[in-house]
């Protein structure tokens, strides 16, 4: 069963090519994913690597964990699953920008009207 780790201080300027190479070293990859910033498109410095097997991701974390690769020493450990996060968008609730600008116009058109 394949089982996906967690790659931790990433070089930012690596690639998932250069990743995939590295921990090809452990046995076979099956997936590469270094995160970036939805803004600015640059690593974020963390990733994950999906291994083939329980065995190879083992041998994975004990040969590169605090290991250099580009420079850098990197975290590997077993990928936890991902938690359940709230929802900030329309649905969510919360405070809204333009909650403030309808109720700035309607505060207005109140007191426009009741000077009539």
């Amino acid at each position: 069963m394949a089982t996906r780790l967690f790659v931790g201080n990433i070089n930012h300027t690596a690639t998932e090519n250069d990743l995939q190479d590295h921990f090809t070293a452990a046995g076979t990859v099956l997936s590469v994913n270094i995160i970036q910033d939805k803004f600015t498109g640059k690593s974020r410095g963390f990733g994950f690597v999906e291994m083939s097997c329980q065995e190879e991701a083992s041998k994975a974390i004990s040969t590169f964990h605090q290991k250099e690769f580009q420079g850098r020493p990197l975290t590997v450990n077993e990928a936890r699953p991902r938690e359940e996060r709230p929802s900030f968008g329309s649905h969510g609730g919360g405070y809204q920008v333009g909650d403030a600008i309808t109720g700035a116009i309607i505060a207005i058109a109140l007191d426009k009207l009741s000077g009539i």
